[in-house]
């Protein structure tokens, strides 16, 4: 089965790249090849990413242990700095792709997020963490290394390293919770 995604990938990919790399960032095929998202992509993930950490970090605030209340002090600070660059750094032509409102996919884990009972909430805010920031380095790394815009080419290689320390103290939080 992975071998004929894979086969897929690759022909959409050299068949058609631009739509190919549309397809690819929404059903994780280009992360899975290391293909950097068009820059469109990008700007509606990366954006989309720091709505879901805001949102996720308000509630954890409330409803978080000690560790996750600090952690989510952090992320509130961290993604409101880097959405607030980021719009800055948008073409004016791709403003569009800056999104308004949370997708479904981001609702649904706000809504588990809102949801969870106390003794269940550490457990779902941490996996969510873990994943959320391995979608974003993996993207990151991506644009930065490929990316078509330079000035957000090299914002995303800028914002690695913290996105990559989100990452390391998600899992800690993980860890420590098991």
């Amino acid at each position: 089965m992975k071998k004929a995604v894979l086969a897929f990938a690759l022909v959409a990919v050299v068949g058609t790249p631009s739509f190919a790399q549309s397809v690819g960032e929404k059903t994780g095929i280009n992360s899975t090849l290391g293909i950097a998202p068009k820059t469109e992509d990008f700007i509606k993930e990366a954006a989309m990413s720091d709505m879901t950490e805001i949102e996720a970090a308000k509630i954890a605030q409330q409803k978080g242990n000690a560790e996750e209340k600090k952690f989510a002090e952090m992320m509130l600070a961290d993604h409101t700095k880097t959405s607030t660059e980021l719009k800055s750094m948008v073409p004016a032509s791709l403003k569009a792709a800056l999104p308004t409102a949370l997708d479904d996919a981001s609702q649904k884990k706000i809504a588990k997020l809102r949801d969870a009972k106390p003794e269940n909430f550490a457990s779902e805010y941490d996996s969510i963490q873990v994943s959320a920031h391995k979608d974003a380095v993996s993207l990151f790394e991506r644009y930065a290394n490929g990316g078509e815009d330079p000035k957000l080419k090299d914002w995303a290689g800028k914002t690695l390293p913290a996105l990559k320390h989100h990452l390391e103290m998600a899992q800690a939080l993980d860890k420590n919770r098991k």
